[in-house]
C-alpha cells in the first residue's frame, strides 16, 4: 500500500515537472518567434520605405518631365500667337492704307461731282431763261396765256380720250357680254343634258292595296280600337271608304305616312290584327325606315362621290328621300343639283369637290324643318356649323337662297343648279299661274300699308322687300310696319316655310354746285 502511495506521488511529481518543463519550453519557443517576426517586420518596412522612396524620386521625375513638355507647348503655342497677331497688325496696317486710298478718291470724286452739279445748275438757269423767253414768244404769236392754252390742250385731249374711252368700254362690255352669255348657255345645257332626271309628284296620300274588302272591318276592330290604335300610334288618319280592296292613308308628314303603309301592308301579310300586333308592327315599320333612310343616304353619298361626310348628316340626307318641296322629291333634288354644281365647275376649272358638296347639302335643313323653327335654310347652317362642317360648303348653303351674299364663285353655281333643277319642266308641281298669283298677292300686302313707295317679292316668294318713302316712315316706324305685314301676310296667305318681310328706308340728299 505505502509502495503505492510513493508511486503516485512520484507519478504526480513528475506530471508537475514535466508540466512546467514544457511551459518554460513552449514559452521560449514563442519569444523566438515573435523576435523573429519583429525582425521579418522590420525588413518588410524597411524594403517598403525604400520602395516608396524610389517610388516618390520616379514621380517628381515624370512631374518634372511633363511640366517641362507643357513648357515648350506653352512656348510653341505663344509664338504662334504672336505670329498670328504679327499678321493680323500687318492686315489691319494694310486696310487702313486702302481705307485712306479710298478715302482720296472719295473726296476727289465729291469734288468732281460737286463742279458737275454747279454746271448743271448753270445750265438749268439757262435752259429756264431760254424756255421762258419762248413760251412768251409763243403767247406773242398765239395771243393765249400759258394757263388759257393749257386749259384748252386739256379739254381737247379730254373729248377725244372720253370718247375713245367710252367706245372702248362699249365694245369690251359687248364682247364680254356675248362670249359670258354663249360660255353660260354651254355649259348649263351641257349639265342639264347629263343630268336630266325623271322627278314624280307626291301627294300628301298613300294607298294599300287589300287582298279583299272583308279586311276593311278587320282593320277597323271592334268599337274601331284597330284603327285608332294604328292612327295613335303613327300620328296619321286611315281613311276607309267605298273604294274597293284599298285603305287610303292621309298625312302630312311623309315619314310617318311611310310607317303607317308598311305596318299595315305587314299586318296584312300576317292576318293578326290588335294592338298589341298593330304597336309591334310599327315599331318594326320605323325601324325599317330607319334602315332605308341610312341606305338612302349612303347611296346619295356615293352616286355624288362626297366623301368624309358625318354619319349623322347622311342620315339627314337619307331622311330628305321622305321630304318634297313642290311635289319634287327633295333627295333626288339634292343629288341633280350636287351633280349639276360639279359639272359647271368642271367646265369653269373650279373645286368640284366643294360644288358637289355644298350641292348635296343645300336643302339639309328640310330634314327637319317640320321639327324645328326657322327656314330650311337656317336650320342648314346651324345643322353644318354643328358638325363643323368647311366655311365654304356652310357659305354656299346660306347664300342659295340669297339669304347672304356668295363668297365663292362655287356657291354661285349652287345658286344655278338649284334653280335649273327646280324650274325645268316637269319638276315641280306648282302651277305658273298659282305661282304668280302668291306674288301678286304678297306685293299687294306690302303696298296697302302707307307710306310704302315700292315693294318687290323676290326669291320665289320666300322673301318681299319693300322700299319706304323716308320723309312718311321714321326708322321707329319701320320695325311696326315690318311687324305689321308679317302679321297680315300670315293671316290672309298660305304658302310653305317662312316668309321674310324685309323693310328698307333710304336717305338721299342732293344738292347742285352752280
Amino acid at each position: 500500500m505505502t509502495d503505492i502511495m510513493i508511486n503516485i506521488a512520484v507519478f504526480l511529481v513528475s506530471a508537475v515537472i514535466f508540466t512546467f518543463v514544457g511551459i518554460y519550453i513552449r514559452k521560449k519557443i514563442a519569444e523566438s518567434k515573435l523576435k523573429g517576426a519583429e525582425n521579418e517586420a522590420k525588413n518588410i518596412i524597411e524594403m517598403a520605405q525604400k520602395e516608396a522612396e524610389n517610388k516618390k524620386k520616379e514621380e517628381i521625375f515624370n512631374a518634372k518631365e511633363e511640366i517641362m513638355n507643357a513648357r515648350k507647348d506653352l512656348d510653341q503655342e505663344i509664338r504662334e500667337r504672336r505670329s498670328e497677331v504679327q499678321q493680323q497688325e500687318r492686315r489691319m496696317i494694310q486696310k487702313e492704307e486702302n481705307l485712306e486710298k479710298k478715302m482720296e478718291l472719295a473726296e476727289k470724286k465729291e469734288k468732281e461731282l460737286m463742279q458737275k452739279e454747279e454746271d448743271v445748275e448753270k445750265k438749268k438757269e439757262e435752259l429756264s431763261d431760254l424756255i421762258q423767253n419762248q413760251m412768251k414768244e409763243l403767247q406773242r404769236i398765239s395771243g393765249l396765256s400759258k394757263e388759257e392754252a393749257k386749259k384748252q390742250l386739256l379739254s381737247e385731249l379730254e373729248k377725244t380720250i372720253t370718247a375713245e374711252k367710252a367706245s372702248l368700254i362699249r365694245d369690251l362690255d359687248n364682247r364680254a357680254k356675248e362670249t359670258a352669255d354663249k360660255n353660260a348657255r354651254e355649259i348649263l345645257g351641257y349639265a342639264i343634258q347629263k343630268c336630266a332626271a325623271d322627278h314624280t309628284s307626291e301627294t300628301t296620300v298613300s294607298i294599300v292595296a287589300l287582298p279583299n274588302d272583308e279586311m276593311k272591318g278587320r282593320i277597323i276592330g271592334r268599337e274601331g280600337r284597330n284603327i285608332k290604335a294604328l292612327e295613335t300610334l303613327t300620328g296619321i288618319d286611315l281613311i276607309i271608304d267605298d273604294t274597293p280592296e284599298a285603305v287610303v292613308i292621309s298625312g302630312f308628314d311623309p315619314l310617318r305616312r311611310e310607317v303607317a303603309k308598311i305596318a299595315l301592308e305587314k299586318l296584312i301579310n300576317d292576318g293578326r290584327i290588335h294592338p298589341a300586333k298593330i304597336e309591334e308592327m310599327v315599331e318594326k315599320a320605323k325601324e325599317e325606315v330607319e334602315a332605308t333612310i341610312k341606305e338612302e343616304g349612303e347611296r346619295a353619298v356615293i352616286e355624288t362621290g362626297v366623301v368624309g361626310l358625318h354619319p349623322d348628316l347622311v342620315k339627314l340626307i337619307g331622311k330628305l328621300k321622305y321630304r318634297t318641296s313642290y311635289g319634287q322629291n327633295v333627295l333626288n333634288h339634292s343629288i341633280e343639283v350636287s351633280n349639276l354644281a360639279r359639272i359647271m365647275a368642271e367646265e369653269l376649272g373650279l373645286d368640284p369637290k366643294l360644288a358637289r358638296r355644298a350641292g348635296l347639302l343645300h336643302d339639309i335643313g328640310k330634314a327637319l324643318d317640320h321639327d324645328m323653327e326657322g327656314t330650311h335654310v337656317e336650320i342648314g347652317v346651324d345643322i353644318l356649323k354643328k358638325y363643323k362642317e368647311n366655311e365654304n360648303v356652310i357659305n354656299a348653303v346660306e347664300a342659295h337662297h340669297g339669304d347672304v351674299e356668295p363668297k365663292t364663285i362655287e356657291a354661285v353655281l349652287v345658286q344655278a343648279a338649284d334653280a335649273i333643277s327646280a324650274s325645268r319642266p316637269g319638276a315641280r308641281r306648282e302651277t305658273l299661274e298659282t305661282y304668280i298669283k302668291r306674288l301678286e298677292s304678297l306685293e299687294k300686302i306690302a303696298d296697302s300699308f302707307e307710306g310704302v313707295e315700292k315693294s318687290f317679292a323676290i326669291q320665289a316668294g320666300r322673301e318681299v322687300r319693300i322700299i319706304v318713302k323716308p320723309e312718311q316712315i321714321s326708322d321707329d316706324q319701320m320695325t311696326l310696319m315690318a311687324r305689321d305685314v308679317a302679321k297680315k301676310v300670315e293671316d290672309e296667305m298660305e304658302y310653305p316655310g317662312q316668309i321674310k318681310v324685309n323693310v328698307i328706308r333710304e336717305t338721299r340728299v342732293v344738292e347742285y354746285a352752280k
